[in-house]
C-alpha cells in the first residue's frame, strides 16, 4: 500500500493521479460510519479527466462490505451540483433526503476513511489556489 501511495503521488501535471486521503473530520474526530459527513468540493477541480471520492474500511483500507457502491465522482450523470458549481457529497449510513446521486453508504457499526482522488491533476492542485475543504460532521 505505501508503494502506490508513493508511486502514484508523484507531481505529474495533466497525467496521472493524486490522491488526498482523510482519516479524520474538520473537529480531528474518527470517521463514524454510524454518522452522517458532507464534503464540498469546490468549482473547477483542477483536472483533465475526473475526481472521485471513495470510503474504505478504517480497520481493513479495503473497500466496505455490504453497500452497494464505494464512491462517487465527476463521471455520475445523476450528480447534483449546486448553482455555484460546488458538489456537495453525502457518506454516512444513510442518503440525506433527496441526495441519492451524491451519497456513499458507510457501515454504521465501522469507521472508515476516505480517498479524494484527481485524475490528470492541473497546477492549481499543486500551487494550492485550488483546496478541498475538510469533511464535516452533519449534525441531524
Amino acid at each position: 500500500m505505501a508503494y502506490s501511495y508513493a508511486f502514484v503521488g508523484l507531481k505529474r501535471l495533466g497525467t496521472g493521479q493524486f490522491y488526498l486521503i482523510s482519516i479524520k473530520d474538520k473537529d480531528g474526530h474518527d470517521f463514524d460510519g454510524s454518522k452522517t459527513y458532507r464534503l464540498t468540493v469546490p468549482a473547477n477541480v483542477p483536472v483533465q479527466q475526473y475526481w472521485s471520492l471513495t470510503a474504505y474500511d478504517r480497520q481493513t483500507h479495503a473497500l466496505i462490505r455490504n453497500v452497494d457502491r464505494a464512491s462517487r465522482s465527476s463521471q455520475v450523470a445523476e450528480l447534483q451540483e449546486n448553482p455555484d458549481g460546488t458538489v456537495d457529497i453525502f457518506v454516512g449510513p444513510k442518503a440525506p433526503h433527496g441526495k441519492d446521486s451524491n451519497w456513499i453508504p458507510t457501515d454504521p457499526q465501522r469507521t472508515f476513511e476516505v480517498m479524494f482522488r484527481l485524475y490528470a491533476p492541473t497546477k492549481a492542485l499543486f500551487d494550492k489556489t485550488w483546496v478541498l475543504p475538510d469533511i464535516v460532521h452533519v449534525h441531524e
